[in-house]
C-alpha cells in the first residue's frame, strides 16, 4: 500500500518507498495536493512528484538518485564549437526568471530527450508558476535575436539545486541553457544539481547516480546555504572554458 498523504501532513521516511525490485521503484506517496508548501517539504526530504493525468499525485524517492556534479558537465567538441558562436554572436544572450510560463509550457509541449511523453500537464504548471512566485522555481532561457529558442526550469532551496526539464527550439539551444545554470553553479560553489532520474542523455552530459542516503545528506547541508542571486553574467561562462 502506498502512504495516503493528507494535506499539511508530513511526508513517511523515504526509506519507505517501493524498492528497486518493485514496478514503481522510488514511489513514496500519493496525495491530491500541489501546492507550494507540500512541494517545498517534498523537495527538503529528497522527494519530488511525477505522475501522469488521471491520476492523484504521486511522490518519489528513487535510490540510488541520478545526480549531475557541475565538475563533471561533459562538453563535447561540436558543443564547444557552437557554444563559442553563441557567445560571440550579437543577438545571443542567456537570461534567467524572464519568461517562467514560456519555458515549462514550452518544456510541457516538448520532452527532453529519453523522454516518450511529458508529465508537465496543466496541474503541475499551475503549481510551479506559483513556486516561481514564490521565489523558489527559476527558468534559464536562451535567447536569439529576442526569440526564446531554448531552455529548462529548476527548484533551488539556498543552494539546492533540482533541475526540472529542458526543451529546444534550436538545436543545442536546451544545452546551452544547462552550460549556463553549470557556469553559474560553479561560480557560487553549488557542486551538484539534481537530475532525478536516470537518462541516456543525462549520462553523455555526466550525470551518475548517487544513493539516496547521500543525496539527502547533500541537500540537508546545501539549503542551510545562502542561495546565489539567480542571474546571469557573461562571466560565468569562464567557468566553462577550463
Amino acid at each position: 500500500m502506498i502512504y495516503w498523504l493528507e494535506p499539511g501532513a508530513e511526508f513517511p521516511d523515504v526509506s519507505t518507498a517501493c524498492g528497486r525490485s518493485t514496478a514503481t521503484p522510488g514511489l513514496l506517496a500519493a496525495s491530491r495536493q500541489l501546492d507550494t508548501a507540500t512541494l517545498l517539504r517534498a523537495y527538503a526530504g529528497g522527494i519530488f512528484p511525477w505522475f501522469s493525468a488521471n491520476q492523484p499525485v504521486l511522490w518519489w524517492s528513487p535510490d540510488p538518485r541520478t545526480v549531475l556534479r557541475t565538475a563533471d558537465f561533459r562538453m563535447h567538441r561540436s558543443f564547444r564549437k557552437k557554444l563559442r558562436l553563441f557567445r560571440a554572436l550579437a543577438g545571443c544572450e542567456v537570461r534567467i526568471d524572464t519568461a517562467f510560463a514560456e519555458v515549462i509550457q514550452s518544456c510541457a509541449e516538448r520532452p527532453r530527450p529519453g523522454q516518450a511523453g511529458t508529465w508537465i500537464g496543466p496541474q503541475m504548471q499551475r503549481a510551479y508558476i506559483e513556486l516561481h512566485r514564490a521565489g523558489y522555481a527559476h527558468s534559464v532561457e536562451t535567447w536569439i535575436d529576442g526569440q526564446l529558442v531554448g531552455g529548462l526550469y529548476f527548484v533551488a532551496m539556498g543552494c539546492a539545486v533540482f533541475g526540472e526539464s529542458m526543451f529546444s527550439g534550436n538545436s543545442g539551444a536546451s544545452r546551452i541553457a544547462l552550460a549556463a545554470l553549470v557556469g553559474l553553479c560553479r561560480h557560487h560553489d553549488i557542486e551538484l544539481i539534481d537530475c532525478q532520474q536516470d537518462t541516456p542523455h543525462l549520462a553523455l552530459l555526466g550525470a551518475r547516480a548517487m544513493a539516496r542516503s547521500d543525496f539527502c545528506r547533500h541537500i540537508r547541508a546545501a539549503r542551510q546555504r545562502e542561495a546565489p542571486l539567480w542571474e546571469f553574467r557573461p562571466v560565468y561562462w569562464n567557468h566553462l572554458d577550463s
